[in-house]
């Protein structure tokens, strides 16, 4: 399988792509200039590659939550591609792209995915390992005040942006599930890739048309469907 993801939610922006199961990435740290830096990222992954979007099989992307304009600048680039290739596209959530980068380098059975949402809230959402290694959603996503985040009587360790702003909160809250955490992970396109390759397989694939972000809260969602 031929896939191509892009994460650009954080501050971090990423690509990578997978040529039959070996995933190759570009990363870097790039606040406010991720529409600078993401398509060079890509031209030299196909490049390298030696391929042309047509010859791939899907495209994926982290569709968020996260920062509003990373997200539509992931949403854009790869509406753009998959538009031009006929390509159907896998939706990754960004908080399952953090938890499943955490599983490929960590021991961990279960991961919190944090990340600080502004307005005195963060994206939550709990996370296990599955037997095959990779990311399943325990419960649900959530855009929540950090004193409501609740770990369904699970140990496990803590990733993302939210456990910098709000530790004390966090750790309070979840005095004896909170194994150790890791505030300066970041979500990363070869995490989507892995998400996107399973979820292909598993049919998850949409058609161009039906690959929109996810922002959570319901205010900004509002706001784009009146558009």
């Amino acid at each position: 399988m031929k896939l191509l993801a892009v994460e650009t939610a954080t501050e971090a922006c990423s690509a990578a792509l997978v040529v039959n199961g070996e995933i190759r990435e570009r990363f870097e740290l790039a606040p406010r200039i991720h529409t600078q830096r993401i398509l060079p990222m890509i031209e030299s992954l196909m490049a390298e590659a030696d391929l042309r979007p047509q010859q791939l099989d899907a495209i994926a992307f982290g569709c968020g939550p996260g920062s509003f304009t990373g997200v539509r600048i992931a949403t854009g680039v790869i509406h753009g591609i998959a538009f031009g290739a006929d390509l159907p596209v896998v939706p990754v959530s960004t908080l399952a792209a953090l938890a499943q980068d955490a599983f490929d380098s960590t021991n961990a059975s279960v991961v919190f995915s944090a990340m600080d949402a502004r307005l005195s809230e963060i994206f939550w959402a709990v996370y296990q390992r599955d037997a095959n290694g990779f990311a399943q959603l325990s419960g649900k996503e959530s855009v929540i005040p950090a004193d409501q985040a609740d770990a369904c009587h699970q140990k496990g360790v803590g990733v993302g942006s939210a456990w910098r702003v709000y530790s004390e909160v966090l750790l309070a809250k979840l005095p004896q599930s909170v194994i150790s955490f890791d505030a300066d992970r970041l979500p990363r396109a070869s995490a989507v890739a892995s998400l996107g390759v399973q979820g292909m397989l598993a049919g998850k694939a949409v058609p161009v048309e039906e690959a929109m972000p996810v922002y959570l809260r319901d205010k900004v969602a509002k706001k784009e469907s009146e558009r």
